[in-house]
């Protein structure tokens, strides 16, 4: 009888605790989920890239495009200002007409320094959504990234920035400035 008693009181108190941790955990939705994507736009003078699409969290829908672009940068200074982010971002790639909403910011991405800019993009059916273009640099190695969505645009520049940290990303960055 004894012996009953005891595995009751196990029992409800594994219950007990496991109702608790799910009442704690954050819920499935509030943390973003990068699904790779072809890369979808034409052959140019530098090698295709990595395309993403974010599902759930704050970013949800947006899109990041990532590649990397050796041998162009200022091998001194690295990416130093707003203009060299505009020209290199690969933003054009998604929409010709495109203007900066705010000045950029120093942002870093693993072990590379650059600059980071929020934009108003234009799309082709007329319609205006926030976008982000990201340089950061290596050497005279490029690492860009060109992030667009229906979302507030700081969010989602967290998000993608959050999402360049991961080790995955990092490696495959160091990987593709390493020309591998």
């Amino acid at each position: 009888m004894r012996h009953a008693a005891t595995i009751a009181l196990v029992l409800a108190a594994l219950g007990a605790s496991g109702v608790g941790a799910y009442q704690l955990a954050p819920p499935a939705a509030a943390s973003a989920h990068w699904r790779e994507l072809a890369w979808p736009f034409p052959r140019d003078g530098w090698p295709a890239g990595r395309a993403f699409r974010c599902e759930g969290g704050a970013c949800d829908g947006a899109e990041l495009y990532v590649r990397a672009k050796r041998g162009f940068c200022n091998c001194d200074r690295g990416v130093a200002d707003d203009d060299e982010v505009d020209r290199v971002t690969d933003l054009d790639l998604v929409s010709p007409r495109f203007a900066a909403t705010a000045p950029g910011e120093v942002v870093r991405v693993g072990e590379l320094d650059g600059r980071a800019r929020r934009y108003d993009l234009a799309s082709w059916d007329g319609t205006h959504h926030p976008a982000i273009g990201i340089a950061v640099s290596r050497r005279c190695d490029l690492f860009v990234a060109a992030a667009q969505g229906r979302g507030e645009a700081s969010v989602m520049q967290r998000a993608a920035l959050a999402f360049l940290e991961t080790q995955e990303m990092k490696t495959w960055v160091t990987a593709a400035l390493d020309g591998n």
